[in-house]
């Protein structure tokens, strides 16, 4: 194999056994301290160029799974090697040249955005910390602003100026003026209209294969993962229970967890939706300050049997091509949506 070959088959991002655990304050008459297990050892890779999407309810962890990658949170434990070097084993010094490298858009664009400050001051803001040259830095600005289909102009306009969809590209902007990989976009379209999402994704889409990106994708919309994404990890209580290429999740799902997030995606032809299989959850989530034993899932599952609480499963293939966490994993041919095509005007 050559260099150039074997370069191409590693990683750009590789995370083993990452957890990040909270602690907190018991709400209780005696009080005492406890854990949030947010993260308990999720482990994926992902290559330059491809989309990586986790996916799962509200608390799941996958947001805090982005965090700990790009370093806004640091890991309880575990490990990520970005580009061939350990995050964990670099000095403040070097990790802050090694964040220029990767990137986040988060899901609030107004939230993210400093009001007090132009556009113009937003953008420019990495670039002053990672030391770039203001004449450099003035025309990367520009031509990122044209390339997201907005005008210099902008650049003097404070964010309240702008609509949502508008917000979010100046935040793509910003994670982009830095030439990163890889972007970790954190439910980057849950915030805008229907119509502007689709302009959003097709912009993403662009981006990606114009300049080489690597996006680490977390959402709960299931049409957009399946549109952007070539691999899908689906998370539960902090750990990942289904993971494989999009047909295998969407096509060949084995975990009941997966069944039912794919089951409860809405389906706009009322015949098919009617006559379709129903899988309803039972109950809450747990809480991650104690979550069950053996198997997280095993409290809302319509499979749980002795073993479930009393081994955990590993994440393994248990001969679908693809890796599952159930003891009892069982391929279903639950009715999807089919991907929307948001290369196509809405």
């Amino acid at each position: 194999m050559t260099d150039l070959t074997q370069a191409a088959a590693q990683p750009l991002l590789k995370v083993r056994d990452l957890v990040k655990s909270f602690p907190v304050r018991s709400s209780g008459f005696r009080g005492g301290r406890g854990l949030v297990h947010a993260v308990a050892g999720v482990s994926f890779d992902l290559h330059q160029g491809q989309t990586l999407s986790l996916v799962g309810e509200s608390g799941c962890g996958k947001s805090t799974t982005a965090r700990c990658v790009v370093r806004i949170l640091d890991p309880t434990s575990g490990q990520v090697e970005f580009d061939g070097v350990d995050l964990g084993t670099l000095d403040a010094a070097a990790l802050r040249s090694a964040r220029s490298k990767f990137q986040m858009v988060f899901q609030d664009p107004q939230a993210s955005l400093n009001p007090r400050m132009t556009v113009g001051e937003i953008l420019a803001e990495p670039l002053k910390i990672h030391h770039i040259p203001g004449a450099e830095g003035r025309e990367r600005i520009r031509e990122l602003m044209s390339l997201v289909q907005l005008r210099s102009a902008d650049l003097d306009r404070y964010p309240h100026q702008f609509s949502g969809g508008q917000r979010q590209r100046i935040g793509i902007v910003r994670a982009l003026v830095l030439e990163p990989k890889l972007i970790a976009l954190d439910e980057p379209v849950s915030a805008l209209d229907v119509s502007i999402q689709a302009e959003i994704i097709r912009l993403l889409e662009r981006l990606r294969d114009q300049l080489g990106l690597s996006y680490l994708f977390i959402a709960h919309d299931l049409s957009v993962v399946r549109h952007l994404s070539e691999h899908v990890a689906v998370m539960y209580l902090g750990k990942i229970v289904e993971s494989g290429t999009n047909d295998e999740v969407y096509e060949q799902s084995a975990h009941p967890y997966t069944q039912a997030l794919l089951a409860a995606a809405p389906i706009p032809d009322p015949l098919i939706e009617r006559s379709r299989d129903r899988i309803v959850l039972a109950g809450d989530p747990p809480s991650p300050i104690d979550p069950p034993s053996g198997c997280h899932f095993r409290t809302r599952c319509w499979k749980a049997q002795d073993r479930c609480a009393e081994e955990a499963p590993v994440l393994a293939d248990p001969g679908i091509g693809h890796l599952v966490a159930c003891h009892f994993p069982e391929v279903s041919n639950v009715i999807v949506q089919q991907p929307v095509d948001f290369r196509r005007p809405t």
